[in-house]
């Protein structure tokens, strides 16, 4: 879509503006310096998968967004880490941002984030360059300091990823309940996950697709964790046994096309997880896929 003059004069004039969606549009400079102009109350801005625009028109108008708590930057590409940090700067009350689909933004705008934006709770880098700086400089990237704003992080096919930055995730986001790491090299960051289980506060985490997940090493209890999805990887029944006694809590568990478990590593599932409402094995070949034996299981189990 074209925003046309007729369309920003239009705007200029919803004085009590608080929402506005210009998601996939060509936008110019011309009509976000008009929108700043007006001093629009916006709460909540998307321009995601938009264009037309520079680095310019967006700055004159998040500079005068003082109420802005939503942001959706999600493909705008003429954004970078340098960018960002400036952004961030009068970005004072913002909750939420999306920034996914960025290949030049790095960690460097993950800790600018949340340096200059003390109420910034969801963040959302996918298909970033999260993780690419941290191998060399991880120690010098942190300056030690948490962040128990952040509750929510959305970091998947996030190919830079390691051990490292996971780790430092750990460290500054004591408050994390979400964690989404998708499609990652999860080859790298078996470590920096117990980590993060160990030291935030997990209730959902997402790990799809990360093939060779070892999560061996969690000896100790995560009893805030209740949704888990280890759908696509190759854990097997002694992983499920440490899950199962480790994670109680359990409400539902995503086991999709998972080649490696069979009934044993299920039941002790079952068995522990007494709070378990939901366990998706669909596509695992070595499981029985009999209804009645499994009705007649939980049954005993719980009776």
């Amino acid at each position: 879509m074209y925003v046309s003059s007729k369309m920003i004069s239009s705007l200029r004039n919803l004085k009590g503006l608080t929402c506005l969606d210009l998601s996939s549009s060509r936008i110019s400079d011309h009509l976000l310096s008009s929108l700043a102009e007006q001093g629009l109350p916006l709460k909540r801005l998307s321009l995601k998968n938009s264009m037309d625009y520079s680095y310019a028109g967006i700055f004159c108008l998040l500079l005068k967004c003082q109420f802005l708590q939503h942001l959706d930057l999600q493909s705008s590409f003429i954004l970078n880490d340098q960018y960002l940090a400036r952004l961030s700067l009068v970005l004072g009350n913002l909750v939420s941002i999306n920034l996914s689909h960025h290949s030049k933004i790095t960690e460097l705008t993950l800790l600018a984030l949340v340096r200059n934006c003390p109420f910034l709770s969801e963040i959302i880098m996918k298909y970033n360059g999260i993780g690419k700086f941290c191998d060399n400089n991880c120690n010098s990237l942190m300056d030690f300091v948490v962040y128990p704003q952040v509750k929510s992080l959305h970091l998947a096919h996030n190919p830079w990823l390691k051990n490292k930055s996971v780790k430092m995730l750990a460290s500054l986001f004591p408050n994390l309940q979400v964690l989404d790491l998708r499609d990652g090299p999860c080859s790298c960051i078996s470590e920096g996950i117990v980590d993060v289980l160990r030291c935030c506060k997990i209730t959902h985490l997402n790990l799809r697709s990360c093939s060779t997940l070892n999560l061996l090493s969690m000896n100790f209890q995560v009893p805030k964790l209740e949704v888990l999805n280890l759908s696509e990887t190759k854990i097997d029944d002694d992983t499920l046994y440490v899950i199962s006694k480790s994670c109680c809590g359990l409400l539902q568990l995503y086991l999709e096309r998972c080649d490696h478990i069979t009934e044993k590593g299920v039941r002790h599932i079952v068995e522990n997880c007494t709070r378990l409402r939901e366990i998706n094995i669909r596509g695992c070949h070595e499981v029985c896929a009999d209804v009645d034996f499994w009705m007649v299981m939980v049954f005993q189990v719980h009776h």
